[in-house]
């Protein structure tokens, strides 16, 4: 080997990290002192061979210049590659070497956003399900109507509105003392078909009433007195209406200053009807307005019955539930009558009677249908959560 390369005052190469042993230009075959700078790969005998060993002996100093004794082999630095290069050295203990596997980590896999469902497109949904439950309720459960006279005074004044629990008398009969809505089609309103009772049929008039193309109704609102059998007369000795021969005692409800009846009579009520009263009893056109000329001689069906008037909703400072009045409680009343009837006047209606005040008998309204639609929207919430959580969860069973 020749010098040439330290003579010429050049710097000793630094080589790239993780190729050890390569000797130096200078020490390469076939390099001058021009050719310095070229570079070629260098024998396996030479990065093999003692020089190699040196190197990794740890000589930490500099090259020496041209001619030393020091300069006999490459230092550590510039058989592995500086420190400041990036490489440590591939033979030292502990460290890695060249042919380790260096792979990156892996990244964390990325979460995917959960897809939120708008509001608005859920909206539809709660709409439709609030409008369906509404018509549901309405047409078979609670229906509010609206008091127009004032033949059920002071129990329930002009302008009251009241809910009318309609599943009642599915689970319980009908109670003396009840205060019910009925239509008065086929009974008070002869020349009227009465309204068709099946499931779907008034499902349909529910919805052609939201819409203001339901059929005129004909429904009035009374407080029952005598049940199917009963024997219901007026007056006794104190003029008091009996049930039974059971005296009422109705000063509790009665419009003050009125008398339990002004009109005699005397009936034994047919099976299946009812016979029913106001209880403001100068102006209410009731079952005893209705004797002459109507079917049932004044009593209703009690097929006709819509429902149980339970509580008064509006006017805010009228709230109040509407329970049966302790007289009805006797139990002597519901010990049948085996009198028969009272002979029955045969004449024409008294002129008290046709001298009744012009809202006597006056139809009550159905009421807007703001409390089943606040129902309807109040179980519409969870449903649609329900129905929202379902789908969810079937989605995610689908994808596994």
């Amino acid at each position: 080997m020749t010098d040439e390369g330290d003579g010429l005052g050049q710097p000793p190469v630094r080589h790239a990290q993780g190729r050890p042993g390569q000797a130096p230009d200078e020490q390469r075959p076939g390099t001058g002192a021009a050719g310095g700078a070229s570079m070629s790969r260098t024998s396996p005998q030479d990065s093999g061979g003692p020089r190699g060993a040196s190197a990794a002996a740890g000589q930490a100093d500099p090259v020496s210049p041209a001619g030393s004794a020091g300069s006999a082999g490459p230092s550590a630095s510039q058989a592995s590659g500086p420190a400041g290069d990036g490489g440590p050295d591939a033979s030292a203990p502990g460290t890695p070497g060249q042919g380790q596997d260096k792979s990156p980590a892996k990244a964390p896999p990325k979460k995917k956003k959960k897809k939120v469902r708008s509001f608005w497109k859920e909206l539809p949904i709660l709409i439709v399900v609030a409008l369906v439950l509404t018509l549901v309720i309405k047409t078979y459960a609670i229906q509010a109507f609206f008091i127009p006279s004032g033949s059920m005074q002071n129990t329930l004044a002009i302008g009251d509105r009241v809910l009318v629990n309609k599943v009642v008398y599915d689970v319980r009969s009908i109670h003396r003392g009840d205060i019910v809505v009925f239509s008065g089609d086929g009974s008070w309103n002869p020349g009227t078909p009465p309204a068709s009772s099946n499931f779907i049929a008034k499902f349909g008039e529910s919805v052609a009433s939201m819409f203001g193309f339901a059929r005129d109704q004909n429904d009035y609102i009374k407080r029952v007195i005598g049940l199917p059998g009963d024997h219901v007369a007026c007056c006794d000795a104190q003029g008091r209406v009996t049930v039974n021969g059971v005296a009422l005692n109705e000063k509790s409800y009665l419009f003050p200053g009125n008398s339990p009846s002004e009109n005699r009579f005397s009936i034994t009520v047919p099976a299946g009807s009812l016979w029913v009263m106001g209880d403001h009893r100068d102006v209410s056109w009731d079952s005893r307005g209705h004797r002459y000329g109507y079917p049932g001689g004044g009593s209703i069906p009690e097929s006709a019955v819509v429902g149980r008037a339970f509580i008064i909703i509006w006017p805010v400072s009228q709230w109040s539930v509407l329970p049966i009045p302790s007289t009805f409680q006797q139990t002597a009343l519901n010990a049948k009558s085996a009198a028969k009837p009272a002979a029955q006047s045969s004449g024409t209606r008294s002129a008290q009677e046709a001298a009744a005040v012009a809202d006597a008998g006056v139809p009550v309204h159905p009421s807007s249908p703001t409390a089943p639609l606040a129902l309807g929207f109040a179980g519409a919430v969870p449903l649609t959560l329900l129905q929202r959580k379902l789908r969810t969860s079937a989605r995610r069973r689908f994808r596994r």
